[in-house]
């Protein structure tokens, strides 16, 4: 398994905010520290513009790089964002190389990214790495891609990058209501959104990330990306799931049983048990116990 990170991702902050550097830091130092689960780690490839333009208009490619004033209460200008969020952009790439050579690849980087719309930054993403990835293979050759989105929170950014583009489907599982307050029923011919209560329980939550996987199985992918955001897990401080450590587990099973090649992205996941959520995930993802 390939983890791909750059410890330069944890260089910005903003007092208060819960996308913070330890998110990466402290699970850089978990994962290093583990032994059940072997792991390379690798670094972000360059992202030339040419490839992020895919999915974002030069106008807001030139305000990220910029960063003139804040984009939102939500997402600040803060220093170098720009060539923050290009790296992340680069490490999604890497994951996406290292899934087409058949590794298991995990970005593990910030800003995350499915928020980010072609023309707006929102919702502490910048760039929508995952829809920059999703262009990038059917560009080099991919028929048919499906994008899985586990974030409590609605893809909107990935979402309407992708919507209607041909050999792309894309599924979200997220709480409703809940920020962007998006994702209520499916969109366009490609896009698949399974909203779910405050506060559903976890057993009945699982059954809906399972019916995202039945439909997705049925689009018949030749590679999936995964917007892996942890925060519909019980603790989270900014959502209201129930989701606990096992059920993260699971689902790294679930996802390794589709045996399709797949690449990971780090979104969303907030509380201090953000580097054991990933542990328990990479551990199913590689068929260890918890």
């Amino acid at each position: 398994m390939i983890i791909v990170t750059d410890e330069r991702c944890t260089g910005y902050s903003a007092p208060g905010h819960p996308e913070r550097p330890a998110r990466i830091s402290e699970s850089v130092k978990r994962l290093r520290a583990q032994t059940d689960v072997a792991l390379t780690w690798g670094d972000p490839l360059p992202a030339p513009d040419d490839l992020i333009l895919q999915a974002h208009a030069r106008s807001h490619l030139d305000a990220v790089r910029l960063a003139a004033r804040d984009f939102d209460a939500d997402t600040p200008a803060h220093a170098g964002i720009g060539e923050h969020a290009v790296r992340s952009v680069g490490a999604s790439l890497q994951a996406l190389r290292a899934a087409r050579e058949g590794n298991i690849a995990f970005s593990l980087m910030r800003p995350p990214g499915h928020h980010a719309k072609r023309d707006r930054a929102m919702g502490f993403c910048y760039l929508n790495n995952m829809a920059i990835s999703v262009l990038e293979a059917l560009r080099t050759g991919v028929q048919r891609v499906a994008v899985y989105d586990f974030d409590v929170h609605h893809g909107n950014g990935s979402e309407a990058i992708l919507l209607n583009k041909p050999g792309v489907a894309y599924y979200s599982i997220h709480q409703h209501p809940c920020y962007p307050g998006t994702g209520t029923r499916n969109e366009g011919n490609n896009a698949f959104n399974f909203p779910v209560r405050p506060r559903t329980p976890r057993e009945a939550y699982r059954k809906v990330l399972q019916q995202a996987l039945d439909a997705l199985k049925r689009s018949k992918p030749e590679l999936v990306g995964v917007s892996a955001g942890f925060d519909a897990y019980l603790y989270d401080p900014i959502a209201q799931e129930t989701l606990e450590l096992e059920d993260f587990h699971w689902l790294g099973g679930q996802i390794c049983g589709l045996g399709v090649p797949a690449f990971h992205l780090l979104e969303g996941g907030y509380s201090e048990d953000l580097p054991e959520l990933i542990l328990a995930y990479l551990k199913g993802l590689s068929g260890k116990p918890l």
